[in-house]
């Protein structure tokens, strides 16, 4: 394994395997979560501010990844936050659960297949039951895996990523809406792939151009009821999702042009800021947090 930090130019992972779903307390190295890079190639401590203080966040896939960031960096800002992953990612969720417990916020964990109406349903029921109300809804929870050739992508697989990626984002947004208030906001977890067509995540991309839709549709729906909603773009960023789905090739070559893959917190902080205040003019965009991907919009 390199000598060079997980922020310094010219780092790449090494090459890992895992079986589907991925965890992260399986990952080397582990990935950020809460500190971000220093112009050195080192890290510091995310710095708070209070932006977030007294919401109550709802994040799909937040066992690990950017979504474990993300609800992380919400306690560091003041936000409670209510997890939902899969039954085999509960090792992964009880760390997310302690670590923001750490930073003094709590956190509700739920293990559910959020591939069913029903479980939509059940999930906002749970969660307005447990916090009292919903202020953020982050739908990050996602399914990939590669496949070179529309031959050989089958239709388990077209369907399974549908389910996964884009059809719980419409159901846990009709579910929530009706009980958020003006200043609520809703963040999607789209991706570069939607902007530059990746050939072998054909079902992945498809799924990621469609929440960008969604969210620019969705936005203007409720532009003037106060709920704002903006998606995220990451591109290579060091999750459980690489080492579960992807090649050795793959991994090989998995950076961006600043030179490394980015970390789940720097992606994070997109979402603290789509969250806050500092973001109350903007709904309907696409963050393009991808390390200086190239992108058409």
């Amino acid at each position: 394994m390199s000598d060079k930090g997980q922020f310094e130019q010219g780092y790449q992972v090494p090459v890992q395997h895992q079986d589907v779903p991925g965890l992260q307390s399986k990952l080397n190295p582990a990935p950020q979560v809460d500190h971000l890079p220093t112009p050195d190639g080192g890290s510091q401590l995310y710095k708070a501010a209070g932006k977030l203080e007294g919401k109550k966040a709802l994040i799909t896939g937040g066992d690990s990844g950017i979504g474990r960031s993300i609800a992380v960096l919400y306690a560091m800002e003041g936000a409670d936050s209510y997890i939902v992953y899969l039954p085999e990612e509960e090792t992964d969720a009880q760390e997310t659960k302690k670590l923001v417990e750490q930073k003094g916020r709590k956190c509700w964990t739920q293990a559910i297949d959020i591939r069913t109406k029903e479980n939509c349903k059940k999930i906002v029921e749970d969660a307005l039951k447990a916090m009292g109300s919903i202020d953020i809804l982050v739908n990050n929870a996602a399914y990939q895996m590669m496949v070179e050739d529309i031959k050989d992508l089958s239709e388990d697989q077209w369907h399974r990523t549908f389910d996964t990626n884009i059809h719980p984002i419409f159901y846990l947004s009709k579910y929530t809406l009706p009980h958020m208030k003006p200043g609520s906001t809703i963040i999607n977890n789209a991706s570069i792939n939607a902007y530059i067509g990746r050939p072998d995540l054909l079902d992945y991309t498809t799924t990621k151009g469609a929440i960008v839709s969604f969210t620019r549709g969705l936005a203007n729906q409720y532009v003037s009821k106060g709920v704002r909603v903006n998606a995220v773009a990451p591109g290579p960023v060091w999750t459980p999702l690489i080492p579960s789905t992807m090649t050795d090739e793959a991994i090989k070559q998995f950076t961006a042009p600043i030179g490394r893959p980015s970390q789940p917190s720097e992606i994070a902080t997109c979402f603290v800021f789509l969250a806050a205040p500092d973001s109350s003019s903007i709904t309907g965009q696409v963050i393009h947090a991808n390390g200086g991907g190239f992108t058409t919009s």
